[in-house]
């Protein structure tokens, strides 16, 4: 019997204090070598316990291996100079200081493959594997190889494919591709980034998703959405495509944001993960609070198609803070659950 409402996170947990430092994006490891190896598999079951202890339906890694949900995937790869960086602006938003396209961009190994199967021993729940997407991935990255936004996009939705494919081989059931990309660059979007996003997935019988937020609750991006008024219509411009596309699931930020719910109702007929809990805030929702967001959602979304999720990555949220929301998600879904069942 599938479970209605099943409750996801959009990827990203906080990571042990003992692991790297908390509260920090791209924050340093504390262990070295076999110990960090160790440690990164501690802290992913400790990750697993935690969504099972709240409830969560379908669980992941947290992304406990990776320092970022980006540069990680990249440091694997050839082509890219780690020690040559350039300062470039991300997503028009933020300077940061990122490694360098040197030659040809090639996957020699696989990246997340092993750690996936790590997660996949410990538990019979299905599981979701979040990669980085091809936009966002050029995004974050200084080109001196290809000069070509696009020609670099392509060689990562190969490479992504790869991935992807040995993941799902793994016993990954989704894969989610973050595309915070989507929100800033739409005519690159409707151009080439769904087309190579589609090539990331060809060939996969796993679900797949695609993950469009307003980013981590750090300064800059709060900054950023102080900017946007008092409507954020960002999907609006994407949503049309994505609907036309071969992704399964959408998956966007809606709790305390203001993005008009109605704009849902340019996916219909798509698998919504909605973003019912805010990573911005250190205040931990109310399961009121949360089923209110699901409610407006399912005027928009047929119920076996709601998925209700975190609008984004919880990684730089205290751990108690990041717990308490998981609660309050899985509350807030049976809420509404027992509505509909009373139906």
């Amino acid at each position: 019997m599938k479970t209605l409402l099943p409750t996801s996170t959009a990827g990203s947990l906080p990571k042990p204090a003992w692991l790297a430092e908390p509260e920090k994006l791209w924050s340093p490891w504390k262990l070295q070598g076999a110990e960090l190896l160790d440690g990164k598999h501690d802290a992913l079951r400790i990750s697993l316990q935690e969504q099972q202890a709240a409830g969560i339906d379908i669980v992941s890694d947290g992304e406990q291996t990776r320092q970022h949900f980006v540069t990680t995937f990249i440091e694997h790869l050839s082509g890219v100079d780690f020690e040559n960086r350039k300062t470039v602006r991300i997503r028009n938003r933020y300077d940061a200081s990122v490694p360098t396209v040197v030659g040809p961009v090639e996957r020699v190994k696989s990246v997340f493959v092993e750690d996936a199967k790590f997660l996949r021993q410990q538990t019979t729940q299905p599981i979701k594997w979040a990669l980085p997407g091809p936009m966002t991935m050029i995004d974050t990255l200084y080109d001196d190889y290809y000069h070509s936004r696009e020609k670099l996009a392509w060689e990562f939705a190969k490479i992504l494919n790869q991935e992807a494919k040995e993941l799902e081989a793994a016993g990954v059931d989704i894969i989610q591709f973050d595309e915070p990309a989507f929100n800033v660059f739409f005519d690159d979007v409707n151009d080439w980034g769904i087309a190579c996003l589609e090539r990331a997935i060809e060939g996969l019988k796993c679900e797949t998703a695609v993950h469009i937020c307003y980013g981590y609750g750090i300064q800059a991006n709060t900054d950023w959405k102080k900017t946007l008024g008092s409507e954020w219509r960002q999907y609006e411009a994407v949503f049309p495509k994505l609907l036309q596309s071969n992704i399964d699931i959408i998956s966007l930020e809606c709790h305390n944001s203001h993005v008009p719910v109605e704009l849902l109702e340019l996916v219909r007929g798509k698998k919504v993960m909605v973003g019912a809990i805010d990573v911005a805030s250190n205040s931990i929702e109310t399961p009121e609070e949360v089923a209110a967001t699901l409610r407006k959602a399912l005027q928009y979304v047929d119920a076996d198609k709601l998925y209700p999720c975190t609008n984004c990555g919880m990684a730089p949220l205290a751990r108690d803070v990041a717990r308490g929301k998981l609660n309050a998600l899985r509350a807030g879904a049976a809420i509404v659950r027992a509505e509909l069942a009373g139906k």
